[in-house]
């Protein structure tokens, strides 16, 4: 375990951003973001970003692969960014579990080298939470917020910044910061989180063992019901992985690239017959039988939701995993 003080955060910071690209959470509560590390710039005082740290190895928007046309030639243009190493700074417990489940989806095959190439080069240092939101259900999945894994594990504790490194990448990381003392061990309280009012929801009636009863049920019409279908939550969320693939004609060549997409959306996988779910209570029914029956169900029981809460924060209309899970969960009379 190595220590520093806290109140020079920004020299560590520096020579971490000497030798490679820093990102850090960074910005007010509403706006807090990951960030590149700029002299002078301040943790965030949120808990969390308000989008989680997924976005800087599976970009909202990238440029794929760009094409020429000259007559009958087709000339393939390579045009992804070069691989840098980079360290992105204060990832939470929950947003580091989701790194796991997109692995589970981006390097099975067939290898998206495009994400490969990120987690390579990312070196992922966690911050472990102290005051939790009343929006927070990470200990629902398992998840412990107070001993966060990733590649160099962090404590604040009183004046001092802990950390500890958990693979190759991180005692490299570690190695190479000759500021850092040997220290002894933070002092964490757990207490708190067993206060959470979400930490025991129900989750021991979902799974792929339940599947075909899960999708039955009546309830899902009325949670439904209210949904705009705006997809906010899979925007927010860790863990969502889809996108769709589009190419826009520049007038000197055609640029192909990936966006995020939202199964919420009524265009959807749209094909020439249509759409596959036509209705929004097919979305909506699609969005959580994924994250708490179909994802487990190929996982070994590994649910695809890391209780983040960033969806009961951002739904307009305040539905979410936690209602839907509450109103299924429940023993039907």
């Amino acid at each position: 375990m190595k220590k520093y003080p806290v109140s020079q955060l920004d020299s560590l910071f520096a020579a971490i951003a000497a030798k490679q690209r820093l990102y850090i959470p960074a910005g007010e509560a509403k706006t807090a973001a990951f960030q590149p590390w700029e002299e002078g710039m301040r943790l965030t005082a949120a808990l969390n970003t308000v989008r989680s740290a997924k976005d800087l190895f599976f970009p909202q928007v990238e440029n794929l692969v760009n094409f020429k046309v000259t007559g009958k030639q087709i000339e393939v243009i390579e045009n992804r960014d070069p691989a840098e190493p980079f360290v992105v700074f204060g990832v939470r417990a929950c947003d580091c579990r989701s790194f796991e489940i997109l692995d589970k989806v981006f390097l099975c095959d067939p290898v998206d080298t495009y994400y490969e190439t990120r987690r390579a080069c990312g070196t992922v240092v966690t911050l472990a939470c102290t005051e939790p939101e009343e929006t927070c259900f990470c200990t629902a999945f398992g998840i412990d917020p107070t001993d966060p894994a990733g590649d160099v594990s962090c404590w604040i504790s009183g004046e001092d910044l802990y950390l500890r490194a958990n693979t190759e990448k991180g005692e490299a990381l570690l190695g190479g910061l000759e500021m850092l003392e040997e220290g002894g061990e933070p002092v964490t309280d757990k207490t708190v989180f067993d206060r959470l009012p979400l930490q025991n929801l129900p989750l021991d009636k979902f799974g792929g063992e339940h599947m075909m009863e899960l999708f039955r049920r009546a309830e899902w019409a009325g949670l439904a019901e209210s949904c705009l279908g705006c997809g906010a939550c899979t925007f927010v969320c860790p863990t969502c992985q889809c996108y769709d693939i589009k190419e826009f004609n520049t007038g000197d060549e055609i640029k192909r690239f990936r966006c995020w997409d939202s199964c919420m959306y009524s265009d959807f996988t749209l094909m020439s017959a249509g759409q596959p779910r036509p209705t929004q209570l097919e979305r909506f029914r699609q969005r959580f039988m994924h994250k708490l029956v179909y994802y487990p169900s190929t996982h070994d029981g590994e649910f695809g939701c890391v209780g983040c809460g960033r969806c009961l924060q951002k739904c307009p209309i305040s539905m979410n995993t936690v209602k839907v899970a509450k109103t299924l969960g429940e023993e039907k009379p």
